[in-house]
């Protein structure tokens, strides 16, 4: 039976005109424990979702909605190791990463556990000896720099752990990143550098990935250019990949690989060894706390009842508003300068991972799937784009994260922050009636007339959705958490809209198709393309 034929699907339809006919404001007017009724706490994450567009009616009708689409089930099987990505034919263990337990984990009857502790326990060897200097450049210099040279997944996660835990970083670190294939980001990263104590870690599972290859390549050539021999590359360049004949004949000596398996995709892979250039910045100790935090939310989503589950209550909030009330996007805003990135790395795991037209056995959907993920920093928003969440014609759910304590505590300006953090979402709930507008202008001496003009222009009609996120403090553990909660969301309205979450053929197309343009620029061969694709062709090979 279709999504949209099933009995709790339609309920939820049928109930959509009762939200629709109330206010916010009327909503908490009319129930004062209204906040304690719409909020969760797990894995030291709170969550106040009572400024939505429900009601208890609204909440249990969705959670019958996640119930009849086997979500119980759904969460098991990822954590059980079934090859739930079934495209690819692979199983889903990002969870195992961060497995924290003796329980074990099974793929293809096997316990790999063995597989991924010892692989943690190379990465705390390793960061040990960068650290002592048992590993060093090869003039015996310590290494100081660290340049994660990697794209997609193996950019966008890891920059976020290692940007939110900035204040736990080891004296006398640094860490860069290098992502895209324009020339410019190498310049700029390497310009500065000194290649005595820089590292490099290739982050490719294929050691193939063209944008981290070329780039990697071109920062052995710098090496080289700074005086550094071929002999000297196992010195500043070591490799997440598990392509062992391409990492060693680039020059990466076999006992400086770390593994990537085939059940870790890459928007989902910063806890694993992927996550080296982060640990040896902020210690393994850290990296580890990192991984405990995201060890208790998976519990939490694993074992909770549906109707408590934190990931199922803002995955299926987010179901409401796609599906119901055709918003198309969701704003994640951090009033935290430190999660700044967090917004780049959901747009990732979320639009790469709910991005589908098909269903998992193949046919086309006849609803909508995957939300426009999009957001920053706040204050910063509040002076551009907040604008339009208070008075522009799209409704768009926001997520305010906001840890209560700053890990930079100067005067009283956390406690604006927090003053501006709920300010915008009382904004985003009451809004300001045309009533009060008028009282407001007339009160400041505005002839009536005058006041009538102005007032359209100055309503804010409200009734907009948002989520208040808090924790104590950005720690590893909570750093963890939040991110999994994130990760859990995205997997939660992908059980509903039964797609996979998991591929990404939409991707791979792109990277075909680019290296067929590439080779079209050195033959200058274009009969194969569109008079556009084809001018365009030639006129970039008129510059070269």
């Amino acid at each position: 039976m279709s999504l949209t034929q099933l009995a709790t699907w339609n309920a939820l339809a049928q109930h959509k005109p009762e939200i629709e006919s109330q206010h916010l404001r009327e909503m908490f007017a009319q129930d004062p424990d209204r906040a304690s009724k719409f909020t969760t706490e797990a894995a030291n994450i709170f969550v106040d979702y009572s400024k939505n567009l429900i009601t208890e009616e609204t909440i249990s009708k969705l959670m019958a909605l996640a119930e009849e689409c086997g979500m119980q089930s759904a969460i098991a099987d990822m954590f059980e190791g079934k090859k739930i990505n079934n495209t690819e034919g692979r199983a889903v263990l990002h969870t195992a990463l961060r497995n924290r337990s003796d329980r074990p984990v099974m793929v293809d009857g096997e316990n790999v556990m063995q597989e991924i502790n010892a692989c943690l326990a190379k990465m705390r060897a390793f960061s040990n000896a960068v650290d002592s200097g048992e590993f060093s450049g090869y003039t015996g210099k310590k290494l100081r720099t660290i340049v994660n040279i990697g794209i997609g997944g193996s950019f966008l996660g890891p920059k976020v752990v290692s940007d939110s835990l900035k204040p736990y970083w080891k004296e006398g670190y640094d860490l860069k990143y290098i992502a895209n294939i324009d020339g410019t980001d190498v310049a700029e990263v390497t310009k500065d550098l000194d290649p005595e104590t820089t590292l490099f870690v290739v982050c490719s599972k294929s050691f193939g990935t063209l944008e981290t290859l070329k780039n990697a390549e071109a920062c052995r050539e710098w090496f080289y250019s700074k005086g550094g021999k071929l002999e000297d590359v196992k010195h500043h360049f070591i490799a997440v990949s598990t392509n062992q004949k391409a990492a060693t004949e680039f020059g990466i000596d076999a006992e400086n690989l770390f593994p990537l398996w085939d059940w870790v995709g890459g928007r989902y892979s910063l806890w694993s060894a992927i996550g080296l250039p982060q640990a040896i910045v902020v210690g393994m100790d850290n990296f580890e706390k990192l991984l405990e935090g995201a060890f208790q939310m998976d519990e939490h989503f694993r074992t909770a009842p549906l109707n408590e589950n934190l990931p199922v209550i803002l995955g299926m909030l987010g179901v409401w508003y796609h599906n119901f009330f055709d918003s198309e996007a969701h704003a994640i805003l951090l009033y935290d300068e430190y999660l700044k990135e967090l917004p780049n790395h959901m747009q990732q795991c979320d639009m790469e991972s709910n991005g589908k037209r098909v269903l998992t056995n193949g046919e086309e959907i006849n609803y909508q799937t995957g939300p426009v993920i999009w957001g920053g920093t706040g204050t910063n928003g509040q002076h551009a784009y907040h604008q339009l969440l208070h008075q522009g014609t799209r409704l768009i759910p926001a997520d305010f994260v906001m840890p209560l304590k700053s890990q930079n505590p100067i005067a009283d300006h956390h406690a604006w922050l927090f003053a501006n953090f709920l300010g915008q979402q009382q904004a985003m709930l009451e809004g300001k009636t045309e009533a009060e507008v008028m009282a407001e202008l007339t009160a400041k001496g505005m002839s009536e007339d005058d006041a009538k003009e102005l007032a359209p222009h100055k309503v804010i009609p409200g009734n907009r959705p948002c989520n208040t996120i808090m924790f104590e403090k950005g720690t590893p553990e909570t750093i963890g958490a939040l991110i999994a909660m994130y990760e859990h969301r995205v997997y939660v309205q992908g059980v509903v809209w039964e797609v996979n979450s998991f591929d990404q053929w939409g991707v791979e197309l792109g990277k075909v198709l680019g290296n067929a343009v590439f080779d079209a620029l050195q033959s200058g061969d274009v009969s194969a393309y569109d008079s556009s694709s084809a001018a365009l062709i030639n006129k970039f090979r008129e510059s070269m």
